[in-house]
This record gives structure tokens, C-alpha cells and sequence, in this order.
């Protein structure tokens, strides 16, 4: 008997011992592979976004000791016109700027100015890693606010997730010790409006699309610091113009790139994979200022970390569709 014949009968003889009797699915091994090369483009995007997200907040790191923050954030704004009208024009030009819940839209990119003027006023002060290893408290605070403006239930599990979270940021911060202060409350903060940037993003994202919710935020966020030039200006050098320029580039290719990360792949694949942005901030406060994160810095961020990963572990597996929870039962989480 020839070869295809008898791998032809195995094949026959597996879907005939399937449990239940019925056919055994094979997989199309190119659908897989094609599944499995898209879900790696997505990691890729993530890690790349986050690089150049550390990227931006280097530079304006760099820049926060020269000039007012406000200043930075509105010639930002303008430079990141260009990458949000590309993305505009992939998306359908004018169309895709049109805004279906304009107050929640809004009052996002409100929550999203404050966040910013918080962030990059602490990193005029901190090391970089130490602003990253702070801000990632974000999820922590999300699994709480989630609970209270959207109504989702948090089982022991997340809860104890949330407490550990929060005690690795006090091992960061250090209140009672030589810790870094109260400019520690900066990222902190940041982190607080954050979080409830991603609430009202979770309600409105169905409904708008990321290119409209992101010329808004950026519109907001240019003109909150438009209205600080009263309060002194300072006029920029060519070069200091150049570095603002390619920040504002920086960040509209880093959206583009998370963007993408989530279009391309499941976001529980690829959400862990922004915590790369400690690295790459160590890396850079390393070459650019000579910083690098003390031990209990390294302690804290690893147990912030850990517990925000188990967070994005759990939803991504109680959202598994073909999970079901009598109503009845208890959050498992």
C-alpha cells in the first residue's frame, strides 16, 4: 500500500476515534502559521511603540530642565499633526474624524492633559526609570476604578494582586525613608488619571475610532499648553526645536505602532509586552544620565510588574468567551 494511502486511512481512523464521534478538525497548518506570524508582527509592535514611547519621554526629560512644561507639550502637539493626519488618511480621511460621543471624547482627552502635565513634570525630577517603574501602577488603579464606574466584579484574587501591586510601590517610593520623595507623587498621579483615561476609553472605543479619539487628545493636550504662555515662555534654539519635532514624531509612531499591536494580535497577548518600557527607560537613563534604579527600586518594579501581569492574565481568561459563570457563582478572580 502506498504512503498517502495508509496516512489517508490513519487520518480516516482518527476522525472515526474522536470522543463523542465526531470528526476530529484537523489544522490547516498555513491558517496557523499565518495566525502565529500575525500574533509575533503584534509583539513587535508593542515592544517597538513602547521603545518609542521611552524614546519621547527622554527627550522631554531632556528638555523639562530648560523649558516649561507646558511649552513642551504644546510644540509637541504640533509636530504630532503630521503622524495623526497620515493615520487619518489610512483610515478614510475626514470620515474618520468624525466623533460619535464627543463629551466622553473630551472629557477623555481632559484626563489625558493632566496625566501628561503630571508625567513630564516628575521626570524632570526623577530618574526615567524610576517615573516608569511608578507609572506602571496604572493597571492597578484600572482594576479598582473598573469596579466602580463600570461594574465589574473583582474576586480575592485580583484584590490580593492590587494590595501586593500597591506595596511594591511603596517599596519604590520609600515615604518613611530616603525614598524619592514627594515628587514620587507626580508619576503616581499620572498614573491615577491614567487609569481613568482607560475607563472612559473602555465605554467610547466601541463607538469612536482610535484615529478620532487620538486628534482629539491631541488638540487638548496642544492647547492646555497654549494656555501656559502667559506664564512665561521660554524662545527655543534650533536644535531644541529639532528635538521637540522628532518627539511629537516619536509619539504619533508610537500610537500607531500600539495601535496596530491590538489590531494585529489579542490584547492579553500583547498587553504584557509594554512593561519593555522599563528596559528601555534603564537603558536610556543609562547612556543619556548615568542613572541606574537602586535595589529596592529593582524589588518594587518587579512586584508591581508581577502583579499587574497576573491582572491582565486574569480578565484576559475570565473574558474567554467560551467561559461561562452561572450568574449565581462567585468571581473566580
Amino acid at each position: 500500500m502506498e504512503p498517502d494511502q495508509l496516512q489517508g486511512r490513519g487520518i480516516a481512523r482518527a476522525r472515526e476515534e474522536a470522543p463523542g464521534g465526531a470528526a476530529e478538525t484537523l489544522p490547516d497548518r498555513p491558517q496557523a502559521a499565518r495566525a502565529a506570524a500575525t500574533s509575533r508582527n503584534g509583539i513587535v509592535c508593542m515592544v517597538l511603540g513602547s521603545a518609542l514611547l521611552t524614546m519621547n519621554d527622554a527627550i522631554l526629560k531632556w528638555l523639562s530642565t530648560g523649558y516649561p512644561v507646558g511649552e513642551l507639550m504644546f510644540l509637541r502637539g504640533l509636530f504630532v499633526a503630521l503622524p495623526i493626519t497620515l493615520l487619518a488618511w489610512r483610515d478614510g480621511g475626514v470620515a474618520s474624524l468624525r466623533l460619535v460621543r464627543p463629551v466622553g471624547t473630551i472629557f477623555r482627552a481632559l484626563l489625558v492633559v493632566v496625566s501628561a502635565f503630571l508625567f513630564i513634570t516628575g521626570l524632570k525630577y526623577l530618574p526615567l526609570a524610576d517615573a516608569y517603574a511608578i507609572a506602571f501602577a496604572g493597571p492597578l488603579f484600572m482594576t479598582l476604578l473598573a469596579m466602580v464606574f463600570l461594574g465589574e466584579r473583582v474576586g480575592w484574587r485580583r484584590w490580593l494582586a492590587v494590595i501586593v501591586g500597591f506595596l511594591g510601590v511603596l517599596v519604590i517610593i520609600r515615604p518613611a525613608g530616603t525614598g524619592l520623595g514627594w515628587v514620587a507623587l507626580l508619576p503616581l498621579g499620572a498614573a491615577v488619571f491614567g487609569a481613568l483615561r482607560d475607563v472612559v476609553t473602555r465605554r467610547i472605543s466601541a463607538e469612536e475610532s482610535s484615529t478620532a479619539i487620538l486628534a482629539v487628545t491631541t488638540l487638548a493636550v496642544t492647547l492646555a499648553g497654549l494656555a501656559t504662555w502667559p506664564f512665561g515662555w521660554l524662545m527655543p534654539t534650533a536644535r531644541d526645536v529639532a528635538l521637540m519635532a522628532l518627539s511629537g514624531l516619536l509619539i504619533g509612531g508610537a500610537h500607531f505602532l500600539l495601535i496596530e499591536a491590538v489590531r494585529l494580535a489579542e490584547v492579553g497577548l500583547v498587553a504584557p509586552f509594554k512593561y519593555s518600557a522599563l528596559i528601555w527607560s534603564v537603558l536610556l537613563g543609562f547612556l543619556i544620565w548615568g542613572d541606574l534604579p537602586d535595589f529596592w527600586t529593582w524589588v518594587g518594579s518587579a512586584i508591581v510588574i508581577a502583579s499587574g501581569l497576573y491582572i491582565l492574565r486574569r480578565e484576559a481568561f475570565l473574558r474567554k468567551p467560551e467561559r461561562s459563570v452561572p450568574r449565581s457563582s462567585p468571581d473566580p478572580s
